[in-house]
C-alpha cells in the first residue's frame, strides 16, 4: 500500500521555511502518538557520532518552554562518543555498538526510576538513532514508547560488501541486523524518522562526503527512512538541522506530546545559572571524558565589541568529575568563557546571551595550534555545533567576509577559520550565521591562544 504525500510549510521567526513531505511506511505504526490531553512520556536525548549532550540544549529549552518539565527530561552523554572503524575490535576511546547499547540501557532505567514513568520517549541525532534501534530491538521495546530517528544512516553511510563491522555500513552485520524482516521497525513503539531534501552530507550516492569522490556509496537520500515508521522530509536541512532546528522541534513535539506546540520559539528566564563539564581529547580523540585541573572563567562582554566589562562574574577549577558551575548570569548578557586545560591551548569561547539555565555548557578545549598556524599572529574560529555552514544557503560572515574554507553546495563545514596577522591582534571579530551574531576578540598565537565564536543556534 503507497499512501499519498502531504506538504507542510512552517516558518520559524525569521528562520528560513522548510517545507516536510510526510510518507508513512508501508505498515501502520503499531503504537500511537500520544493523545492531545495525555502528558508527554519523559524524553531521553541521544547524541551522534564523536557529540555530546550540550547540543541539545535548544532543543530542551523549547520543550520547556512548551510546559514540559526540566526534570522530566535528559541527555544521555556517551563516555567515548567516537565509532570503531571496526565494531569487534577495540580501539582507543572509541565505541563499540553493545558500548553505547549498554549505556543508553542504564540511561533509559535511570529516567524511569527518576520520573516513576513506566516508559520513555527516545530522541536521537545520527548514529544515536543506532543506538536507539539497537536498544528496542534487543530487549528494550517495553520500556520505550517512542523513538525519533533524525538524521539517522540507517540503511547506512554506505552500502558495500567490504568493511563487514563497520557500522555505518548497510550491508554491514549490524544495519543488516536492524533491519532484517519486512518491517524495519519493532512492533510496539511508535517510530518517526527525520531526514533532508539533498542536504545531508551522510545520505549521498556519491562518496565524496567520506573521502571517496566518484565512488557510489550504494545509499540515497532516504537513507534514513525506515519501512514500519512515519517518515518526514524536512527539505534543505543539514544533517543536523533534522535534530537541531527550529523545524524538527515542531516534529519532534508533535510526535511526542500528540499536538502542536504552543511556541517555537525560547521563553526566557529572569535567572538564569549555567554549569557543564570540561571533556578532553586524548590522543586527538573527543571523548566526555572529565577533565580535572581545568580552570574555567566566564566574563560578561559588550555584544558589539566582545570587550569584558568588569572582572570575571565566575571563576573556579574542576575536580575529578570534570564539572564546573552553576554560574548566575543575566539572560541578555553576552559572555566569555575562557577554558585553561591541562596541555591544551588557553580557549576563549564567547556566546551569545544563554535565555533560559542549561547543566549542559560544556567546555572542550580547541585543537593545539599547528603548522597552518605558525605564521598567524592570531586564531579565531567559527563554530557551529548543531548545524553546518551552507552556501548560498545560509548568510555566513567571518570579519565581514564568506569563509574560504567554508565550501558550497551540500552543507559539510561546521566551523571556519580565520588567520590574522600580528598586528590584528586584539581587534574585535564578528561571526555572523543568519540573525545570530558573536563579537570575539583576537587573541595572541604566541601566548598559545585561541578564540572561538560558538554560535547557539
Amino acid at each position: 500500500m503507497k499512501l499519498s504525500r502531504r506538504t507542510i510549510l512552517l516558518g520559524a521567526g525569521s528562520l528560513p521555511f522548510a517545507i516536510a513531505s510526510l510518507r508513512v511506511g508501508a505498515l501502520a505504526q503499531t503504537a500511537p502518538a500520544a493523545a492531545p490531553d495525555a502528558e508527554a512520556p519523559p524524553i531521553l536525548f541521544v547524541h551522534g557520532n564523536g557529540d555530546y549532550d550540550a547540543l541539545w540544549m535548544t532543543t530542551m529549552w523549547r520543550m520547556e518552554s512548551n510546559g514540559i518539565a526540566r526534570d522530566r527530561m535528559a541527555a544521555i552523554n556517551f563516555t567515548d562518543p567516537l565509532a570503531r572503524g571496526d565494531d569487534k575490535v577495540e580501539q582507543a576511546s572509541r565505541s563499540s555498538t553493545e558500548d553505547q547499547r549498554r549505556e543508553l540501557t542504564a540511561a533509559i532505567a535511570e529516567l524511569k526510576r527518576r520520573t516513576g514513568a513506566p516508559r520513555v520517549a527516545l530522541v536521537g541525532s545520527s548514529r544515536g538513532g543506532n543506538a536507539i534501534r539497537n536498544v528496542i530491538k534487543n530487549g528494550g521495546a517495553a520500556d520505550v514508547s517512542h523513538a525519533v530517528l533524525c538524521g539517522t544512516p540507517n540503511h547506512g553511510v554506505f552500502a558495500t560488501d567490504d568493511q563487514p563491522n563497520n557500522e555505518f555500513n548497510g550491508r554491514g552485520t549490524f544495519l543488516r541486523g536492524l533491519n532484517e524482516g519486512e518491517s524495519e521497525v519493532t512492533p510496539g513503539v511508535a517510530f518517526l524518522t527525520l531526514r533532508s531534501d539533498g542536504m545531508d552530507k551522510y545520505a549521498q550516492a556519491d562518496g565524496r562526503f567520506i573521502g571517496k569522490p566518484g565512488t557510489p556509496t550504494g545509499v540515497t537520500n532516504e537513507g534514513p527512512e525506515l519501512k514500519g515508521a512515519t517518515n518526514l522530509v524536512l527539505g534543505a536541512l543539514d544533517h543536523r538541522e533534522v535534530a537541531f532546528h527550529p523545524r524538527a522541534f515542531r516534529e519532534i513535539y508533535k510526535f511526542i506530546a500528540g499536538r502542536e506546540p504552543a511556541r517555537i520559539a525560547i521563553v526566557p528566564e529572569a535567572n538564569v545559572k549555567l554549569s557543564g563539564l570540561v571533556s578532553g581529547t586524548p590522543g586527538g580523540v573527543s571523548t566526555n571524558r572529565p577533565v580535572a585541573g581545568a580552570t574555567v572563567d566566564i566574563f560578561r562582554v559588550d555584544p558589539d565589541t566582545g570587550e569584558r566589562n568588569e572582572g570575571a562574574i565566575y571563576s573556579a577549577q574542576t575536580g575529578a568529575d570534570g564539572r564546573w558551575g552553576p554560574a548566575q548570569v543575566d539572560p541578555t548578557w553576552s559572555l566569555e568563557f575562557v577554558l585553561t586545560s591541562p596541555g591544551a591551548p588557553i580557549t576563549h569561547i564567547y556566546r551569545s546571551p544563554f535565555p533560559r539555565s542549561s547543566d549542559v555548557v560544556h567546555l572542550r578545549a580547541a585543537r593545539p595550534l599547528g603548522p597552518a598556524d605558525k605564521d598567524a599572529g592570531a586564531v579565531v574560529i567559527m563554530s557551529r555545533p548543531r548545524g553546518y555552514f551552507g552556501l548560498p544557503r545560509d548568510v555566513v560572515l567571518l570579519d565581514g567576509k564568506e569563509p574560504a574554507d567554508v565550501k558550497p553546495g551540500v552543507p559539510t563545514d561546521a566551523t571556519a577559520t580565520l588567520r590574522l596577522a600580528a598586528g590584528d591582534v586584539g581587534r574585535n571579530i564578528v561571526a555572523q550565521f543568519g540573525e545570530e551574531r558573536i563579537v570575539a576578540r583576537a587573541w595572541p598565537a604566541s601566548e598559545n591562544r585561541i578564540a572561538i565564536a560558538e554560535l547557539t543556534y
